[in-house]
């Protein structure tokens, strides 16, 4: 027979288990990034292409035609393709409420080929109330260089919904813009110089040096010295294989490659019209004593009437008397410890009490004092 542990250190047990189970997680070390999350090669990309269209079907939303005048000049040129020929006074007294001028833009992503698909923004350019339940008729889409590369047709999807009744009206997420699955097809390729020469080039998300010399490194360990070099902070030279499926076999290899994590240079992003502020983990602040407080200044006016005496012959004037308060409140001196970490910046920031808008100044005089190891960054 046997005997089963008590219960209290059967519980100790399990409780010491799990604790040891999570140290050993947090212990374990973070995963290393690969090239491919820190860097592109560069010459593939993708690139913007714009249109403009019309949409037609709508259920009496579209613009309203007197106030947009390129709508009906469009329509009647597509009216004129297709052989049928409006009289000028026809075409001027078109008043054509299911019908929408609109915006047409995409994205031709890199390697893409004639026959395939890809999907269209469609955004209203007039006054149309809703795209919802519209039809783009066929719209060339072009690139910078006025090649047309796509063309774009299909029924639209409008996340939103919308009614109107005895001058109210209630709406529901944007209606003047949609999307199109697929709905455009490439009929022009884009070449890329991916395959040409005996190397490529590939480019940093972030200029830093020490990410583009573990990049070289990482390369040169895994295909031999020599194979990679870094030109500057922001761009490392391969020399790849000339056989177009090698060097595919070499870029899926080469971009797997681990790199090893290293600490981003401190940073703090102020956005002056939000008042967010977003600190990094390399942000450490030193020793500081601060005092703030906060000054208000209110103005009050107050008409005062001047009223003549009677048979005076006088008029009546209305002056205005205005009232200034200077109020300060008194800011108590804190003094801040050295903060060699994120948690105790955070911490020390929030013992001060300080709104957003006061930690904008707060920041900028501690960085101006030589407290706040970071750079700081508006935006």
């Amino acid at each position: 027979m046997t005997t089963g542990l008590p219960r209290t250190l059967f519980t100790a047990l399990r409780q010491g288990a799990a604790l040891l189970g999570l140290c050993l997680l947090v212990a374990q070390p973070a995963l290393a990034s690969r090239i491919k999350e820190v860097a592109a090669i560069e010459g593939v990309r993708s690139n913007q292409l714009t249109g403009f269209g019309l949409v037609i079907g709508l259920d009496g939303t579209g613009d309203q035609t007197t106030q947009m005048p390129y709508t009906t000049q469009t329509l009647n040129n597509y009216l004129q393709q297709m052989g049928i020929a409006l009289s000028p006074e026809l075409a001027t007294r078109l008043q054509l409420k299911n019908v929408a001028a609109v915006l047409v833009t995409a994205q031709l992503p890199a390697f893409a080929r004639p026959g395939q698909s890809m999907d269209v923004t469609v955004s209203s350019l007039g006054n149309a109330k809703s795209l919802k339940g519209g039809t783009l008729i066929s719209t060339p889409l072009r690139g910078a260089d006025g090649q047309v590369y796509a063309l774009a047709q299909g029924s639209l999807v409008v996340a939103g919904a919308g009614a109107s009744a005895g001058g109210s009206r209630v709406q529901i997420n944007h209606l003047s813009a949609g999307r199109i699955p697929s709905g455009a097809q490439i009929e022009r390729a884009v070449p890329t110089p991916l395959l040409e020469g005996t190397s490529f080039k590939l480019g940093l998300e972030a200029s830093d040096f020490q990410t583009a010399r573990r990049v070289a490194a990482a390369i040169n360990t895994r295909f031999g010295d020599g194979v990679a070099r870094a030109l500057d902070g922001r761009t490392v030279d391969v020399r790849a294989p000339t056989d177009a499926n090698d060097r595919i076999s070499f870029i899926a290899e080469m971009e797997e490659l681990p790199l090893e994590s290293s600490v981003p240079a401190a940073k703090v992003v102020i956005n002056s019209r939000t008042g967010s502020i977003v600190l990094n983990q390399a942000v450490t602040l030193g020793p500081c004593a601060i005092a703030h407080g906060n000054l208000s200044i209110s103005i009050t006016s107050r008409p005062v009437i001047s009223q003549p005496g009677p048979l005076s012959g006088g008029q009546t004037v209305v002056t205005e008397q205005a009232t200034i308060e200077v109020r300060q409140e008194p800011g108590m001196l804190i003094q801040l410890p050295n903060a060699p970490k994120l948690v105790d910046v955070v911490r020390a920031l929030n013992a001060l009490g300080a709104t957003p808008q006061d930690l904008l100044a707060i920041l900028q005089a501690i960085k101006a004092a030589g407290a706040l190891n970071a750079e700081l960054e508006v935006i």
